[in-house]
């Protein structure tokens, strides 16, 4: 691993849609969340756009097509093209087709994203273990995937048919809440099997390959809401990461992050690209943004000033990353981050 471990989140005086040339967005909690658009997500990415920053749609979530996430986006109001969307889908795709002959037949669980992806790969979907697969591959089906699916599955697997996920999140971002994710289904068939499957999704190399290829990005911001797949994906890849406190990360998870979860620049949702962002200083002994300073002390972490919460919190993760160094921090941060309302 070549990037430095970050003990702090660093500053930008430019704003970020000028410092990087293409933004590597997660969607799931950062675009949107149940299909209806995050507030200000939108007019901050046209502004983006607008002012010359590519716009890359990077997801975990393999049930759809890219066509398909890109009519959803427009249809939101983010004028976007098949091209401009990659899916774990692809990624898993391009993994299969590096270890089974072209025209393979492959077991399909899951949605159409996955078919119309191996298919692109030269590759053959089919729907029962009877069909003689030489691979399984399970993504996200939706809330209505049958539960003989999972039994399809194990049926082949059971026979030595090498199995590949496109990715492993647990849970999934919806307009009621927490859903459950590809990682739960994968859980299930692993359980009844044994068997560990090839996983191609964030954080994963073979996403950062699919994405690096499809976009060509020189400098890239990787954009998301979760820890253990955005920012470690951004991390694995030894690129810059902004995470955004609309998806599924609170206060308490982020100053609980070990290094390979912690973000470059945080912000509150998308509107933090077209800004830039406040240095975070050592202060004594502890660090400065804004009006804030943040301490550890022997048993929690200590703020003190006055300001914008998301400099508090930025203060608080410079002082909890720095405790813990390699680590994850031990110290209680609730009472701070009360005192920011997060």
């Amino acid at each position: 691993m070549s990037q430095t471990v970050r003990t702090r989140p660093e500053g930008s005086a430019r704003a970020l849609s000028e410092a990087y040339d293409t933004a590597l967005l997660d969607l799931d909690g950062v675009v949107y969340a149940g299909g209806s658009a995050i507030v200000h997500a939108v007019e901050s990415l046209g502004v983006a756009r607008d002012g010359g920053m590519r716009l890359a749609y990077v997801t975990n979530n393999a049930l759809r097509t890219p066509d398909a996430v890109a009519e959803h986006l427009t249809e939101l109001g983010i004028a976007t093209e098949g091209a401009d969307v990659i899916t774990s889908a692809q990624a898993v795709a391009r993994l299969i087709a590096d270890q089974v002959p072209t025209g393979a037949r492959v077991l399909v669980i899951g949605g159409e994203g996955l078919r119309v992806a191996l298919r692109e790969r030269g590759l053959e979907p089919v729907e029962s273990a009877e069909d003689e697969p030489v691979a399984v591959v399970q993504g996200y089906g939706g809330p209505e995937l049958p539960w003989g699916r999972f039994a399809e599955a194990c049926f082949a697997i059971a026979r030595g048919v090498p199995w590949f996920a496109s990715n492993t999140d647990l849970t999934i971002p919806s307009a009621r809440g927490i859903a459950p994710g590809n990682g739960a289904a994968v859980e299930v068939v692993r359980i009844a099997t044994g068997a560990e499957p090839q996983v191609a999704g964030k954080p994963l190399p073979p996403m950062h390959r699919e994405t690096v290829l499809r976009t060509g990005a020189e400098r890239p911001l990787v954009v998301g809401d979760r820890l253990d797949t955005d920012i470690e994906g951004a991390f694995n890849g030894d690129v810059d990461s902004l995470l955004v406190l609309t998806g599924v990360t609170d206060g308490a998870q982020l100053l609980a992050a070990p290094p390979q979860h912690r973000p470059t620049y945080v912000d509150a949702d998308l509107r933090g690209l077209l800004t830039g962002q406040p240095e975070v200083t050592p202060a004594g002994e502890g660090f400065r943004c804004g009006g804030w300073t943040a301490t550890a002390g022997e048993e929690r972490l200590e703020l003190e000033g006055e300001g914008e919460a998301l400099d508090g919190l930025r203060a608080l993760c410079a002082a909890a990353w720095t405790a813990a160094g390699d680590g994850v921090c031990a110290l209680d941060g609730g009472k701070a981050l009360a005192r920011l309302g997060l």
